[in-house]
């Protein structure tokens, strides 16, 4: 036993792991500033919400986006990629623990020894013992196993909520394309209504010989044009529900009516809070999710150098060998043995080495894919906040398009009426009306899908979901 005392007292010193110890990155000073696009009404330096999509006031796209994060299939997929690095882990942290095996054999045969009185050369031979064995971790290569895994486990983590970001945003978006798009059907509808009265009053200032045939082909023309609008958007408002059902785990014929009830566009009444850069960083899941990985694999470049030295590892058996089943616990002389065990790749440790130079590539390129990330965080911010900016200056110059398109084809009927205007101009004014209208309620809809666009990439969505932590051990 007193050779076991300073491998005992080397246990203590396990601490001492080789390896670099972990350092997380530090990002840009640039990038924890405020966003270039902050400055305008449309936004505010407030932290964002969790689950933003309650900003517009729909219990209908509440429950869609609940049912999602509950029932959608890619979420399902990285619930279960998590459940296997979590199990990982586990099996990792075991590598702390004593390794015990029971092993017994029970074979029959003919042993080759002299005959001696009494004793079947034939007969069943039975042997059972326990083994224990424990490693000790002198370089560190358990702990930075677990290290390692608790890393890959994080990752997966934020890589289950950086699912749920996408797919709140997605759901929000789906929900978003179908009522913009049966609004748009509604102005397409309002659009041949009109047209269809012009087309009935062309009919009969011809019949009264004020307007010619001519005219009442055009007028029917410009009317089965806008018709032919219809189709499309009905395809686009279809669509947008089908890809709505699979979101939230459900076939097309599952979708509930309600999601099919709203006819007017998602509308915020309040300007969106974005936070800064430093926030947005420690928020987005897949920024986490980078830095987990560079976590990961740094620790592996420890598990690759604790290579390079021993192994040693602590074991014992004790067991027994009988012919009958009874002799095995009771009779029989009892075998033991107790002692170190010490493996060791020495001297040509050339794999060893270039396995440490693969794990440091490794490392390499996940710092690397760290920052690549960090910088896309902030690329996709910041475009999507100009971009609902800019669409929102889009949309107001179209209202004034469309208010003065219609006070134009107002104006240009009553002349018609008067008899102060051919028909070719109120044909153009009913087109530039008609188009203006049409693209009105397509600015509508790119507004909306721009702040989706923003959400998304604020990060937001998976804090209030139950997610429970793994634990940091």
């Amino acid at each position: 036993m007193r050779m076991l005392i300073p491998l005992l007292a080397a246990t203590a010193l396990s601490a001492c792991a080789a390896g670099p110890d972990y350092r997380p990155p530090v990002p840009p000073a640039t990038a924890v500033t405020p966003f270039l696009g902050a400055g305008t009404p449309a936004v505010t330096a407030a932290e964002p919400m969790g689950e933003w999509w309650r900003l517009y006031d729909d219990p209908v796209l509440d429950r869609l986006v609940a049912d999602a994060l509950t029932a959608n299939k890619d979420v399902a997929v990285a619930v279960a990629n998590l459940s296997r690095a979590r199990a990982l882990l586990r099996e990792q942290r075991a590598g702390r623990l004593p390794q015990t095996e029971i092993a017994t054999t029970a074979e029959y045969g003919r042993r080759v020894i002299a005959q001696v009185p009494g004793l079947d050369r034939e007969d069943w031979i039975l042997d059972g013992g326990l083994n224990i064995s424990y490693e000790v971790d002198l370089f560190g290569r358990v702990s930075r196993s677990v290290e390692a895994a608790r890393g890959d486990a994080q990752a997966a983590e934020a890589a289950l909520d950086a699912t749920r970001v996408a797919v709140a945003a997605e759901t929000a978006r789906a929900y978003a394309d179908a009522v913009s798009s049966s609004e748009r059907l509604g102005v397409q509808e309002r659009t041949l209504e009109l047209l269809d009265r012009t087309v009935t009053l062309t009919g009969r200032r011809f019949e009264a010989g004020r307007s010619s045939r001519l005219d009442v082909s055009r007028a029917s023309a410009l009317r089965e044009q806008q018709r032919a609008l219809l189709p499309p958007l009905r395809a686009d408002r279809q669509a947008a529900l089908f890809r709505l059902a699979m979101l939230t785990g459900r076939t097309p014929a599952e979708l509930p009516p309600e999601a099919t009830l709203r006819t007017t566009t998602l509308r915020l009444t309040r300007p969106i809070p974005v936070g800064d850069g430093r926030s947005l960083l420690a928020r987005r899941p897949d920024v986490r999710q980078a830095e987990r990985r560079l976590a990961a694999e740094t620790a592996r470049i420890g598990v690759a150098t604790a290579a390079l030295y021993p192994r040693i590892a602590l074991g014992g058996s004790v067991g027994n060998t009988a012919t009958a089943l009874g002799d095995l616990f009771t009779g029989g002389a009892l075998r033991w043995l107790v002692g170190p065990l010490l493996n060791w790749t020495f001297p040509n440790q050339e794999a060893n080495r270039a396995r440490i130079a693969q794990a440091d590539a490794s490392a390499q390129s996940a710092l690397a894919s760290f920052d690549q990330t960090v910088l896309v965080a902030l690329q996709e911010t910041e475009t999507a906040l100009n971009r609902y900016v800019e669409e929102q200056k889009r949309l107001e110059a179209l209202r004034a398009a469309a208010d003065q398109a219609g006070i134009a084809a107002r104006i240009v009927r009553a002349q018609l009426r008067e008899g102060r205007a051919d028909f070719l101009t109120v044909l153009d004014a009913e087109r530039t009306r008609a188009q203006t209208d049409a693209d009105l309620a397509a600015a509508e809809a790119g507004v909306t899908n721009a702040q989706v666009d923003l959400f998304r990439a604020l990060g937001g969505g998976w804090q209030t979901m139950a997610n429970p932590r793994v634990a940091a051990r």
